[in-house]
């Protein structure tokens, strides 16, 4: 009998030429797995990599000077089409592919480039886990949490796609070690619920502090994070669920 399919989640990282297609392509995608372990545990699993796509069309001062990928450096790169395929969808087919605010990346990593896999947002399940973070960037994470294991190094530099998935990688190995992969997953296809609010007034405090005229503004506020934990707040002042983390006993599900 053949042995089953090792249980491995694929994190994906892309630097771009803007924020959304089909105005804007990609020009490096990187990767790094974590897998299961037999004792249980998810751990970093093998060295992950890189590769330079042509975007199909200049890539912007502004982008350039975040990620300093240039023009002459993807010139003879291949496609996305050609590139993407083989990353996203391996084999042995993953789990679950994940990102640090995976709505932008799922952008250009199609269903059908996927195969209609399920992404975890690696943000979103911050929020819900680490709510006392000072932030909730990739970067934040790295420096507030000092994840075990990261060689400083290799998450060098920021803003390129290989050193930003091998970071975000630690932060979703220890999110799997607390929560299930099916949680996860759930809480990714949500929109964010932010502990502390964004700003205004009463910037900076739990949802739980601002009086409810401040409240009712929030809940029609064009942001849908800021929308939806708006709502989520209200629920629990007129008698709904409960707001924020989940206890590990009652709603994780493990």
């Amino acid at each position: 009998m053949a042995s089953p399919a090792p249980s491995i989640i694929r994190v994906i990282d892309l630097e771009t030429t803007g924020q959304a297609p089909p105005a804007h392509g990609v020009c490096e995608i990187g990767w790094q797995d974590v897998a299961l372990q037999r004792d249980g545990r998810w751990e970093i699993e093998g060295e992950g990599g890189s590769r330079m796509v042509n975007p199909g069309r200049q890539i912007p001062p502004l982008t350039m000077a975040v990620h300093h990928i240039r023009d002459e450096d993807v010139a003879d790169a291949p496609w996305w089409h050609d590139v993407a395929r083989p990353v996203l969808d391996p084999w042995p087919r993953r789990v679950a592919l994940a990102a640090h605010r995976a709505d932008f990346e799922q952008q250009f990593c199609t269903a059908s480039l996927t195969r209609g896999n399920d992404w975890i947002c690696t943000w979103k399940c911050a929020m819900r886990l680490w709510p006392s973070s000072p932030g909730f960037s990739n970067q934040m994470l790295r420096y507030w949490r000092k994840p075990k294991g990261l060689v400083h190094e290799r998450g060098l530099p920021a803003h390129r796609a290989f050193p930003d998935a091998y970071v975000t990688a630690f932060h979703l190995r220890d999110m799997l070690n607390e929560a299930s992969v099916e949680q996860l997953i759930q809480w990714s296809k949500e929109p964010g619920l932010l502990p502390r609010v964004r700003y205004g007034p009463d910037r900076g405090k739990e949802w739980s502090e601002i009086d409810d005229e401040s409240l009712a503004v929030f809940l029609n506020d064009r942001d849908v994070d800021v929308r939806h934990t708006a709502q989520q707040e209200h629920i629990r002042r007129t008698g709904g669920g409960a707001v924020g983390r989940n206890s590990a006993n009652q709603d994780l599900l493990l």
